[in-house]
């Protein structure tokens, strides 16, 4: 395992542009972390965004802490590997439907009637942004 102050390598980047599952963690004080299996984007920037509503308990809880981490997993069948950020979080009201739009196209197939009409209900639901800044970055490759 290695960890680094906060940045993601290529190779990270490389591995979290597959369309895996990440599993976010938020801050919850004294409620222990729940973590929620997310999609998730990983930026040129080096930064981790997902999408959620405005008034999820996450962003509830990350307007008190705005701490979370992310952990992306190889699946099984493949060597052990995983990648996991933590950091301070900005929860930011532009660019979340962009963002749905482009992880459903990375996930599903969305020129699937019942995958679109699912996309299409997405969209219409109030979201916002959330953008993980990597302050550690933890990786395993085995």
């Amino acid at each position: 395992m290695s960890t680094d102050a906060g940045s993601l390598t290529p190779e990270d980047l490389e591995f979290l542009r597959r369309p895996l599952h990440g599993f976010l963690s938020v801050a919850g004080g004294p409620i222990p972390p729940q973590p929620r299996p997310v999609w998730f984007e990983a930026t040129a920037e080096g930064t981790i965004q997902v999408f959620t509503g405005p008034d999820s308990p996450k962003v509830q809880r990350l307007r008190r802490d705005p701490r979370a981490s992310i952990v992306v997993a190889a699946p099984v069948g493949e060597s052990e590997r995983w990648v996991s950020v933590a950091g301070r979080v900005t929860v930011e009201p532009e660019g979340a439907h962009d963002l749905c739009t482009r992880l459903a196209a990375r996930y599903w197939d969305v020129d699937d009637p019942a995958r679109a009409d699912q996309l299409a209900e997405m969209l219409a639901a109030d979201q916002v942004r959330l953008v993980i800044h990597p302050e550690a970055v933890s990786r395993y490759a085995n």
